[in-house]
């Protein structure tokens, strides 16, 4: 019988391995640099530059995320949106800020119908996420809570409890969670939270595991307690999220 770590442990390791497989032979993406310039641009509040980026990215053939046409341009822009919302966020917007305005624009992609709509979508939410950069009070964030935010993202699969960041990042529970919630606008339980609600829409959209799996593997005591966050978070249920989304490719992972 294998044991519930071990499941979870293959089916991370298979998850890489997939993303991996998808960028080498299956799915055209725009570089890697141009990718990063682009973030470099939002993060920076610089408009202009970013469109030009885009424009680049956009000259060449666009990813197939799905095999019906809308259904990939839809599924492209939800992850240009999650690119700007990750760049604003490392800008200083706070996340809750961040992913409203993430959700807003995800919802407005899954309206439309009309490739060239989808499309100057794109450019407008650039403005949108640069303009609630520049309206937003970024704070700077010290190396303690730098070095939290990167322990998190990096073991976002794993336990990630309180005194566990504190003790990685060399101080005390009390301290930590009070600069955090200081700094960052949310406390660290509501920062991961959001981060693993965020992380668990690739499985949604790219896998068959089941919810109960996917609570599991993020650490979720239970399924019911991932769907109440996921819907306080993203305004459906993981099932509806999922079934509104009907990706064309799922990835059956197997811990055979």
């Amino acid at each position: 019988m294998i044991s519930n770590q071990s499941m979870k442990s293959a089916i991370i390791q298979q998850y890489f391995e997939t993303r991996l497989k998808n960028k080498q032979n299956y799915f055209v993406h725009p570089s890697y640099g141009l990718e990063q310039q682009l973030m470099d641009c939002i993060g920076r509040g610089a408009e202009e530059d970013a469109k030009s980026v885009l424009d680049q990215i956009n000259s060449s053939e666009r990813a197939k995320l799905a095999d019906d046409p809308i259904r990939s341009l839809k599924n492209s822009l939800i992850c240009s949106c999650t690119l700007f919302t990750r760049s604003i966020i490392k800008a200083g917007v706070l996340p809750e800020d961040a992913f409203d305005l993430s959700d807003v624009y995800i919802r407005q992609i899954e309206r439309l119908s009309s490739p060239a709509e989808i499309k100057t979508l794109e450019y407008e939410m650039i403005s949108s996420f640069i303009d609630t950069l520049k309206s937003a009070n970024r704070p700077i964030y010290n190396n303690v809570i730098n070095k939290a935010i990167n322990y998190i993202n990096q073991g976002i699969f794993h336990d990630l409890s309180l005194e566990i960041i504190a003790d990685h990042v060399g101080v005390t529970p009390s301290y930590l969670s009070k600069v955090f919630k200081e700094s960052v606008g949310v406390t660290i339980s509501e920062f991961i939270n959001r981060r693993r609600v965020e992380e668990s829409k690739y499985f949604l959209l790219h896998s068959k595991l089941s919810l109960s799996d996917i609570a599991h593997l993020f650490q979720y005591c239970n399924q019911s307690y991932y769907t109440l966050l996921f819907k306080k978070y993203i305004g459906v249920t993981p099932k509806h999220f999922r079934n509104i989304q009907t990706p064309d490719v799922m990835i059956n992972y197997s811990t055979k």
